[in-house]
């Protein structure tokens, strides 16, 4: 890998499209995880009510807080280790 990118060919339209396609996966993979977990930890399955009470709903806030900040933790803990390794994952 060279130093800043340099001397590196810039991506191709089709390998920006690509990234894209991934990382949208990434998100809906993600997302997926957090309704399913919060879902089960928070939501009675006998669904007595219509409508979310207000003890679901503050669950399901602190939940997905919960799980996004969990989530950016770990991708600045990999991005740091990343760079440590010069930049790549191929290093």
């Amino acid at each position: 890998m060279s130093f800043l990118g340099f001397g590196k060919a810039a991506p191709s339209s089709a390998e920006k499209i690509a990234a894209v396609e991934n990382e949208l996966k990434v998100v809906a993979e993600m997302h997926s995880r957090m309704v399913k977990i919060c879902t089960a930890k928070c939501l009675d399955t006998t669904y007595r009510e219509g409508e979310l009470s207000k003890g679901e709903g503050v669950c399901l806030d602190r939940c997905a807080a919960k799980f996004f900040e969990a989530h950016q933790k770990i991708s600045d803990q990999l991005q740091k280790e990343t760079q440590a390794r010069g930049g790549g994952f191929m290093s």
